[in-house]
């Protein structure tokens, strides 16, 4: 019944019949007072309610609920894409695809211990207490000699050990990239470094200062390694500079001819006695999409490379050409020496050398052709290099057409 009256309500009620007895005597009306009365009752009634409340119907029982679907072990497992093993007292009792594919499909039902092959591992799954600690450890060779992967063990809650296994070949091939990087750089910069001050101590002395031959040899050979210092902090400048532009596709229209004929003039007026340089250019060759500045770098360090390795006297041939799939193609070739199949893969890493002292004493950085492969990937294009010992090096460039657009400008050089 009233369920939904309280003490407010009864409050209420009263505050009404306290006004309805002071209508009557005030007025003298039983009828105003009686419509009063009403009135006031009927108000209090619709604010408070009938003490109808509603209520949300009961959850259903748990039998009546709909079973959630539990997935199988075998389906998680297979769904992570590292290699990870179950250990039940001691051997494998589940791997996924990965640990299969690593270790081998024998490994099912295997001491843990012989599935891994290896010191370091074998120690940590020998220790009952293993899988308490968070330490990971690393395991070099597993798998191929170069891989690197690091080892987790967890303990589930029926006493099995998990076998995590994360490879992490890439990432310490990262660190040796930099760490390598860091120590060249630093070589390079400190050999003429050290040369500068040398010299100078030596001009310090006053009989080797007073010559005035030596004194010019001296400063010669100071302002060398000082040009030197200088081109190796530009082309790292260059090469940061240009990683870090590599996702930004270069759009503009460039016009490959003309900035050959431009490089060579360059080369020409600077003209060192080491060959001429031969263009050859076919007719029609579109523009590329690309970034006119950095296109003449390629063609200033691929030009200066081959004049600086090939024979003396010797010719650069420089050949730009379409070739049947639209792409553009630029070759560098020189007739020098060649260079052994075993250096090619390694020619665009950075301070990388076939033979250093000849690329010191020719003034190379040893930055030249990695900046080369860094702008013709931000290009989208290719960089090929083919050599015959004894006959010479031909570095080839592949370089999507520009897609001509209505009222699209081309850069000339």
């Amino acid at each position: 019944m009233f369920t939904g009256f309280g003490p407010r309500t009864f409050t209420a009620i009263g505050i009404v019949l306290v006004a309805t007895a002071a209508v009557y005597f005030i007025g003298h009306s039983a009828q105003a007072a009686l419509v009063t009365l009403i009135a006031g009752v009927a108000a209090v009634l619709a604010a408070a309610g009938t003490g109808e409340v509603a209520h949300e119907p009961a959850p259903p029982p748990p039998a009546e609920r709909k079973a959630i679907a539990v997935p199988d072990l075998g389906e998680v497992m297979e769904a992570i894409v590292e290699p990870v093993l179950i250990v039940t007292d001691g051997r494998v009792s589940h791997a996924n695809s990965a640990a299969r594919a690593l270790l081998g499909g024998h490994i099912i039902g295997e001491d843990v211990r012989l599935a891994i092959r290896h010191p370091a591992a074998a120690e940590r799954l020998s220790n009952p207490l293993a899988g308490h600690s968070s330490r990971p450890i690393d395991l070099v060779g597993l798998g191929t000699m170069d891989q690197r992967w690091e080892m987790r063990i967890g303990r589930a809650s029926g006493g099995q050990r998990i076998v995590h296994l994360i490879d992490q070949t890439g990432n310490y091939a990262a660190e040796k990239m930099r760490v390598d990087f860091v120590a060249n750089a630093s070589h390079e910069l400190r050999t003429p470094l050290a040369s500068i001050l040398g010299y100078i101590e030596t001009l310090g002395d006053e009989k080797a200062g007073e010559d005035a031959q030596v004194r010019n040899r001296f400063l010669k050979i100071m302002f060398d390694e000082a040009r030197r210092m200088q081109r190796l902090v530009e082309d790292l400048i260059s090469l940061s500079r240009i990683e870090a532009e590599k996702y930004r596709l270069p759009d503009r229209a460039v016009d490959l001819a003309a900035l050959i004929g431009e490089v060579r003039t360059e080369f020409h007026d600077g003209q060192d006695g080491r060959g001429d340089i031969i263009a050859e250019i076919e007719a029609d060759v579109p523009p590329v999409a690309g970034d006119q500045a950095q296109l003449s770098q390629v063609l200033h360090n691929l030009i200066g490379n081959a004049k600086k390795y090939g024979r003396a006297g010797a010719p650069v041939s420089v050949r730009l050409w379409r070739d049947q799939t639209n792409m553009v193609r630029i070759s560098v070739a020189d007739q020098g020496d060649g260079i052994a199949p075993e250096h090619i893969p390694r020619l665009t890493e950075r301070f990388y050398r076939v033979d250093p002292g000849r690329s010191r004493a020719a003034g190379g950085t040893g930055l030249g052709l990695a900046i080369v492969k860094h702008i013709v990937e931000r290009h989208r294009g290719r960089l090929d290099i083919a050599s015959t010992l004894g006959k010479g090096t031909t570095v080839t460039i592949l370089l999507p057409a520009h897609q001509a657009q209505a009222g699209a400008a081309v850069t000339k050089a």
